[in-house]
């Protein structure tokens, strides 16, 4: 249950924003949504118990700052909110899934920026560090993160890891040392598959990504992403060789080499929990692969006993420590004063309290009161982000289609499976960047 000064504050924070935003300017076309007196419309396509959690605190604070709001699931808004903006029916708030559905919108004239309708200098203080430099476009705010997913993230058979007596990495060479002692004493360090039919290669686009950005910095990831950094460039190669060295070596992937791309990537992590002795030991993933979907009946229901998770390190201990996730972002689609400060409300960590206990919400905020997620393993996740130093969206998704869903699955897989060495691979994805 919200507790009163939950209450209090969400209300306050309402009440303020309505009176702040009576004067606040924004660009763009208001054509779409409901007028000020209407329920104020929010779209998004997370889970049902998500979207519930999120009603049930947001109808709260919106009572006692006198508006109305109403959420609706939809599937598909990123394609969805194309077709809507085209027809003149859209939302008065929409959660996009993807920084570059948001620069969609944007370039539509659909959106409008919220630099004057958030208090941006607080959220800096209090959201994961570059949350909102993911909402970002031409420098200006335009997508609020308000659900993040975090997928810089390591996961292994908790039980037996702590008994072999192995200790969490805190550098990639401290990863790579785990792994030859792992084989040293008899094991196989690595679970690796990756075939998800035509999608078969994003496995590996997210071991490179997170390599990227450890490598390279902030900016050269930024700049990888949009082509101003190409395929070819030395951070690119250095990512690539150290993923070549996990993937490719002798011994260090179940099943060897060719298992890595035909084996099912929903079937990494059973391996872990094989009767007698792990079949692998280390599997990075994102935080979705703690679901049941993924995980043997017993381990999912002991979860916090069974399922060790880490953060995936950085190349030296103590340094820069990026994180790869990925998150809804929320987007002003109409700007009358009900819409602002329903947006406001979308701001606050508390907007989350309802959500959390009952699904696998995780909140941007690093304020958020960690004891409302429903086990440990949720909570290190969560704080994997608190403590990075940049949070960056997945890059492929930020790509042109052709490329980030299609060259870069299809180059990574060749290689994989022995197809092509790693240089031609990047020269052939850097060859099939769209030249506009």
């Amino acid at each position: 249950m919200l507790q009163r000064g939950t209450r209090r504050k969400m209300a306050a924070t309402a009440a303020a924003a309505t009176l702040a935003l009576t004067a606040a300017a924004c660009g763009g076309d208001d054509s779409s949504g409901s007028d000020d007196g209407g329920a104020v419309t929010i779209w998004m396509s997370l889970d049902a118990t998500v979207v519930e959690g999120l009603q049930k605190q947001i109808d709260i604070a919106a009572k006692e700052a006198g508006i109305e709001v109403k959420i609706e699931r939809v599937d598909g808004i990123d394609k969805l909110i194309k077709t809507k903006i085209q027809a003149g029916d859209t939302p008065d708030i929409a959660l996009l899934p993807q920084p570059g559905v948001v620069a969609s919108v944007v370039e539509l004239g659909a959106a409008f920026p919220l630099d004057d309708v958030l208090d941006t200098a607080s959220l800096e203080e209090t959201m994961v560090a570059g949350a909102l430099d993911a909402g970002k476009v031409d420098d200006e705010l335009y997508g609020l993160l308000v659900s993040m997913n975090v997928k810089s993230l390591i996961f292994y058979p908790k039980k037996a890891f702590e008994e072999a007596g192995y200790a969490p990495p805190e550098s990639l060479d401290e990863l790579t040392e785990l792994a030859d002692q792992i084989k040293s004493d008899g094991g196989t360090p690595w679970c690796l598959t990756m075939e998800s039919g035509d999608a078969t290669g994003w496995v590996a686009t997210d071991w490179m990504e997170d390599l990227v950005m450890r490598y390279g910095g902030v900016d050269a990831y930024n700049d990888w992403v949009t082509h101003d950094l190409p395929f070819t460039d030395p951070v690119v190669k250095e990512a690539a060789a150290y993923f070549e060295d996990v993937a490719l070596t002798e011994g260090n992937v179940l099943g060897g080499q060719r298992s890595i791309t035909a084996t099912p990537f929903t079937e990494a992590a059973k391996p872990m929990f094989d009767e007698g002795k792990p079949g692998c030991w280390l599997l990075k993933q994102g935080s979705f692969f703690t679901g049941p979907d993924f995980l043997p009946e017993d381990v999912y229901a002991n979860l916090d006993d069974e399922l060790g998770v880490t953060a995936f390190p950085p190349v030296e201990a103590g340094g820069e420590n990026p994180v790869m996730g990925g998150g809804d972002l929320a987007v002003l689609m109409n700007d009358s004063e009900d819409a602002k400060t329903a947006m406001n409300l979308l701001a606050t960590a508390d907007i989350g309290n309802d959500a959390a206990p009952v699904s696998s919400f995780l909140s941007p905020h690093t304020d958020f009161d960690t004891s409302l997620y429903p086990n440990e393993t949720s909570k290190s996740i969560a704080q994997v982000a608190y403590d990075s130093t940049a949070f960056l969206f997945d890059g492929s998704d930020s790509m042109p289609a052709e490329v980030g869903a299609g060259s870069f699955w299809k180059e990574m897989t060749a290689w994989l499976n022995g197809d092509e060495d790693i240089d031609t691979a990047l020269q052939n994805i850097d060859d099939s960047w769209p030249s506009s």
